[in-house]
């Protein structure tokens, strides 16, 4: 099976215009190019503007498509209503804001100053915040319908997850903010839905997280049931579905991609996986006798 293979027409995303946070590498790129590819004109923001701009003119070049640079910093809400407004004069509108930049690292939470456990939460659910709000507020004061705002959260948003607790607890409430205001904006037009990916490493993302050969030694694919890790194009056409006309009837929606990772995680038992052949049957042998007497 190729899970590299593109889902949506050409020309479905013909005419939008689209924000994306933390657009200039990884996933955020991925996701940025295939929108680009579909026909939308996407405005990518960081706070490393030579990246961006680096980034523009690859996808531009690939693509053939339009690709703005602009750069912010989504924890500081004066810069995410420049950005704003900027954007806004280079496309006309917009019309679809994709909530991506991040930050994430693994340690026991007993070692983490409370100026690192902030540096997380401002980024992933003060930023989401700033953008929302920026955004929306605009879209509503201005009358502007058909609107929509897509999350990327993770499955630890609802179950919680040891050693990246910043993560989990930024990322839970932009999982609440989602579903909230997928309800009370709706009058107004504007769609919330978010998508829950499972591992997808990424160059930049990974070395941090998983530096030096943590990487060998947690070997991500293995805690997957389907044993392999996502590819990004398959993240892409989830995004790029959810950000479409076709996806209209869905809001309030979080989407797992994860291959059943957090599933087998949860289940109670599901370690039981590491028991070997011999010794079910030995266990079958002993269940039958016991039923003997």
């Amino acid at each position: 099976m190729n899970y590299t293979k593109k889902m949506l027409r050409d020309d479905a995303l013909k005419g939008k215009n689209i924000v994306v946070t933390g657009g200039g590498s990884g996933l955020g790129k991925a996701m940025t190019k295939y929108f680009m590819e579909l026909g939308a004109k996407v405005a990518i923001t960081s706070r490393n503007l030579e990246k961006l701009q680096n980034t523009a003119k690859e996808l531009e070049n690939k693509t053939g498509g339009k690709c703005f640079a602009v750069q912010c910093d989504v924890r500081n809400y004066d810069e995410v209503e420049k950005m704003r407004d900027t954007v806004d004069k280079e496309f006309g509108s917009v019309d679809i804001l994709l909530n991506n930049a991040a930050g994430n690292f693994i340690s026991p939470t007993e070692r983490l100053s409370a100026n690192a456990f902030d540096t997380i939460i401002d980024i992933v659910l003060k930023g989401s915040k700033n953008c929302t709000l920026a955004f929306g507020k605009y879209w509503i004061d201005k009358k502007e319908k058909e609107k929509t705002v897509l999350n990327i959260v993770t499955t630890y948003a609802w179950t919680g997850s040891a050693y990246v607790v910043p993560s989990a607890t930024a990322k839970a409430g932009v999982l609440a903010m989602t579903r909230s205001l997928a309800v009370e904006w709706a009058k107004y037009g504007i769609r919330f839905n978010a998508i829950a990916p499972g591992p997808f490493p990424t160059k930049g993302a990974w070395d941090r997280l998983l530096p030096g050969d943590l990487k060998e030694k947690f070997d991500l694919a293995k805690k997957v049931p389907l044993k392999r890790v996502g590819e990004h194009q398959e993240l892409a056409n989830l995004a790029a579905y959810l950000v479409s006309d076709y996806s209209a009837y869905v809001n309030g929606e979080v989407i797992t991609i994860d291959g059943g990772e957090w599933l087998k995680g949860a289940g109670q038992f599901n370690l039981l996986e590491a028991i070997p052949e011999e010794l079910w049957d030995q266990l079958e042998a002993m269940i039958k006798a016991k039923k003997g007497n």
